[in-house]
């Protein structure tokens, strides 16, 4: 069997069963039918649903005392009104007359009863079809309302598979937005998906962060509020409590009791209310009980303007109330049409025909007994909502305008399958009374909303509207001075978890939620970017910020220039001991053959002098911006140029030592150290030693510029990586065993001739070294920034000024000022006075 079949199967079976437990014979008030060409139906809600329990499926009667339902009756009466317009018309629908067929839809039951109805053939309890659905052409050919989501779905479930066009002036749920499954609904409300946009935009206008959501049951609440969460919580909205209201709810009762102590408990001063109007008088009932004022209450379109729910004893006293209205549209001649009805004379009721299709749904006693003094009045909220159903009923028209040809003048009366029509009808585009009419792809209305507040300032409820949403675009226009905030400051109520963070702190959550946080304020090195507030995150290597900060800072970039005034002390003094070293020099060839200088060591001192000179022009590398070549000569030039004029030392002072004191005892070994050069060996072979460990210093461990960020937050310290490499420290080391070498054997030389004696001036000498170095590590220890080269070469020039003074400066002053002293006799004298002293001893 096909899947039509099965559907068809199915429908004759609810049809059977709804005729099998329905009324017969029942009265019915010719209100509810209208012969015409063509006939709509419409499904409005006259009276409200009973509250009792049913034991079986029976169709409710609608027709009971206390429970007629004034807002469906403006409704009835909108639709019977633009018929007659309609019918009167000659520019719409010209020689042809409308009829309809009304039905009260006051239960879920009415509803299905009141849709199959529309289905069947006049007369018969079936749907008869020939030729498969394309051609199924029943004689209600489109549908009004019904105006609850939950009848709609029902509705247009079964009506989409014959394509009868089902236009609804209140359900405006997004279920509905689904074409697969419900291709042939139409509705003249915007859909709910519109509705929660706006809703999220008037918490975010009023940073409304933390709230709460109660909806009603059923696809218009629970879909509505399911969809503004997900939507709210997309904005960075939190919903501390959410609840759905059942139909079984009455005010005060147990399961009411415990939604508000939670509601209590969430500590939201903002609740939104999703609901249509019955479920939310329940729920506003319940409050007033409750006592829960000081609260911000949002509406929804249901019942925002809706007099069912400002008419709860006490709700004036919960605080303030925004919403989502529909706008206030004036259906011209609708009110005189009511009274009109009022006046005349309507007969008696009267029964069913015999074999007719009518029910008791078809009845409204209490209408009959309307007086001019007695009748429902036309408020705005019903009037807005009576202009819906009215543009329902004339988008049909003008659909069916279009496919009967009307536009030549006269309209061809030919059949009409429901399908043509949904066609014709979705492509309508009319003005209204100045209001376009027109469908978009999800078969809704372009509309926009009102924002409205309640307001108690008079005798008697009103409402103000405080601005509006746009149809094209998401956005609101909101004049704020015209809300009347509850409490003495009329001030803004706040809706927060917790407050904002002072500037520079980020938020830590506490919980579940992440509107509930403590404030920790950011690390120096870090900034808190707005677009994540819950993390501070680290400034870049170039950059630094203090604590507490939103932003980062560049780093100022320093390095030991040429014209700091330590700069040009340490130059000058560095020029000046190469000069002096350059002097001395020149000095020592010119007194080359001189006792002191020949004491000295000779032609020694200028390798000794030289390799100072080398040691000097290393310091220059300490100064400007460090480059690769700098980085490599600095450290390396005075490492092997200080070596150099340590192993000269060294080797001088252990000649001295030897031929006073051993080359009496050791003639053979003094004998070979002279023939095969024994001091000039040695200084090679140091010398080169230093060599090779300062070429595998700068091969493996390559000295580089190196940028330090580590010790100083705002500055980029420009160095080079030489003090943290293995071969400075061998290169230093080795320099440190050759100091303590020329160290010792200067001293043990403090006893020889005067002339040749240098230990005191010496030995000051490498102690000043090993004060200067010790000195340096322990500065590089606790300082790291722009001036630590300057104590290294500090350190340098003290080495190497202390070694040249400490031996060469002695000499100089003899040469220059004790020419006396610079002869052969004085030092014969000297060497004389040693052999006494060593033989009286």
């Amino acid at each position: 069997m096909s899947l039509w079949g099965v559907r068809l199967v199915s429908l004759q079976l609810s049809l059977s069963c709804c005729w099998a437990f329905s009324c017969h014979n029942t009265l019915s008030s010719p209100d509810f039918s209208l012969p015409g060409d063509y006939l709509l139906a419409g499904m409005f809600p006259l009276h409200s649903a009973p509250l009792e329990a049913r034991g079986r499926p029976t169709v409710t009667f609608c027709d009971r005392s206390n429970s007629f339902n004034g807002h469906g009756y403006h409704l009835f009466q909108a639709m019977r009104f633009s018929i007659e317009e309609i019918n009167n018309s000659t520019a719409l629908l010209p020689n042809v007359t409308l009829g309809y067929e009304l039905y009260d839809v006051c239960s879920e039951s009415a509803n299905m009863y009141a849709t199959l109805s529309i289905l069947s053939t006049l007369g018969r309890r079936y749907v008869e079809i020939q030729g498969g659905p394309a051609h199924f052409s029943p004689v209600m050919v489109a549908v009004i309302g019904p105006d609850i989501t939950s009848h709609a779905l029902a509705t247009a479930a079964v009506l989409s598979p014959f394509l009868v066009p089902l236009v609804s002036y209140g359900a405006s749920s997004m279920v509905l937005n689904a074409r697969r499954l419900y291709p042939s609904f139409l509705r003249t409300i915007s859909s709910d998906k519109h509705q929660v946009d706006i809703l999220v935009l008037l918490l975010q206008r009023f940073g409304w962060v933390w709230i709460s959501i109660v909806g009603g049951e059923g696809d218009y609440g629970e879909v509505g509020i399911q969809e503004l969460e997900y939507q709210v919580t997309r904005q960075g909205i939190c919903v501390a409590f959410r609840d759905i209201v059942p139909f079984s709810a009455r005010p005060g009762d147990e399961r009411m009791q415990s939604m508000i102590r939670c509601l209590v408990q969430a500590r939201t001063t903002v609740v939104v209310v999703y609901s249509g109007r019955q479920v939310a008088r329940v729920f506003f009932e319940s409050v007033v009980l409750a006592k829960l004022t000081a609260k911000v209450w949002i509406a929804t379109e249901d019942w925002a303007i809706s007099s069912h729910i400002n008419s709860v004893p006490g709700i004036q006293g919960i605080g303030t109330v925004l919403g989502v209205a529909i706008p206030h549209r004036h259906v011209p001649g609708l009110k005189e049409f009511e009274e009109a009805y009022v006046r005349a004379d309507k007969g008696v009721l009267r029964p069913c025909p015999q074999g007719s299709w009518c029910s008791s749904n078809q009845l409204c006693t209490e209408c009959w007994a309307f007086t001019a003094q007695a009748m429902p009045t036309l408020a705005e909220f019903s009037m807005s909502s009576a202009y819906k159903a009215y543009q329902a009923v004339y988008a049909v028209a003008h659909g069916l305008h279009q496919l009967l040809g009307c536009a030549s003048g006269a309209c061809s009366r030919g059949r009409v399958y429901p399908w043509q029509l949904l066609e014709q009808i979705r492509k309508v585009n009319f003005l209204l009374h100045k209001n376009a009419v027109t469908f978009n792809d999800d078969g809704s209305t372009l509309s926009n909303y009102d924002i409205i507040t309640w307001d108690w300032s008079g005798p008697n409820w009103t409402f103000r509207v405080i601005g509006s949403s746009s149809p094209f675009s998401v956005s609101l226009d909101i004049n704020t001075t015209k809300i009347r905030w509850h409490g003495n400051a009329n001030q803004v109520p706040t809706s927060v978890c917790s407050r904002d963070c002072p500037e520079g702190h980020q938020r830590v959550i506490i919980g579940f939620h992440h509107c509930c946080f403590e404030c920790v304020p950011c690390e120096a090195g870090t900034f808190l970017n707005k677009s994540d507030p819950y993390r501070c995150r680290p400034c870049g290597k170039e950059e630094w910020a203090p604590e507490r900060s939103e932003t980062c800072f560049p780093r100022i970039v320093v390095f030991l220039t040429w014209h700091e005034p330590v700069s040009l002390v340490l130059l000058a003094a560095n020029t000046l001991l190469l000069v002096v070293v350059a002097g001395t020099a020149g000095l020592f060839a010119w007194h080359l053959d001189t006792p002191v200088v020949r004491s000295a060591g000779g032609r020694l001192c200028f390798l000794m002098l030289g390799s100072l000179a080398g040691g000097t022009w290393g310091l220059y590398g300490f100064f400007g911006e460090p480059t690769l070549p700098t980085c490599l000569l600095r450290q390396g030039l005075f490492s092997l140029g200080f070596a150099i004029f340590l192993s000269c030392l060294t080797i001088r002072s252990f000649q001295l030592v030897f031929i006073f004191k051993f080359s009496a005892r050791l003639p053979t070994f003094f004998r070979a150290w002279v023939q095969n050069h024994g001091a000039g060996l040695f200084v090679m072979i140091s010398s080169t030693t230093q060599l090779l460990i300062c070429l595998v210093w700068l091969a493996v461990w390559t000295p580089l510029p190196t940028r330090e960020y580590k010790h100083f937050p705002q500055l980029v310290v420009l160095g080079c990586t030489e003090a943290n490499s293995l071969g400075f420290m061998l290169a230093f080391t080795y320099n440190g065993l050759l100091s303590v070498s020329a160290f010792a054997c200067s001293y043990l030389g403090k006893d020889l001739p005067e002339n040749y004696s240098e230990a005191k001036c010496v030995t000051f000498s490498l102690l000043l070294n090993f004060v200067s170095w010790i000195a340096f590590f322990t500065m590089a220890t606790v300082y790291q920034g722009k001036y630590l080269p300057a104590v290294n070469a500090l350190a340098m020039l003290s080495s190497l000024s202390g070694c040249f003074s400490g031996y060469f400066l002695p000499k100089c002053y003899v040469i220059l000022c004790r020419p006396d002293l610079n002869s052969t006799e004085h030092f014969q004298a000297s060497i004389q006075d040693y052999t006494r002293r060593c033989g009286s001893t």
